[in-house]
């Protein structure tokens, strides 16, 4: 289960991680690597929690669409 404090420590990282980052990997690599950062911040074993990954994937066009936007502001403010 999703607790609304992984959600937001997702998002956290997801924040934190570089752009090029988020736009260069692959799907099965981007929501390994977030999920590996995620596990470090908790304090709960996340490897067996199936319905946090599966909320990754489905949120990958949504983070990439993200990191998209922070890459267009990062530029325009260049």
């Amino acid at each position: 289960m999703i607790t609304t404090k992984m959600m937001q420590q997702l998002w956290a990282v997801i924040e934190s991680t570089n752009v090029s980052t988020l736009l260069q990997f692959d799907d099965v690599a981007l929501v390994q690597l977030l999920f590996q950062q995620l596990n470090t911040q908790q304090e709960d074993d996340l490897q067996a929690d199936s319905s946090l990954n599966a909320y990754i994937q489905s949120k990958l066009p949504l983070i990439r669409d993200t990191a998209e936007g922070r890459l267009s502001f990062s530029t325009e403010n260049h």
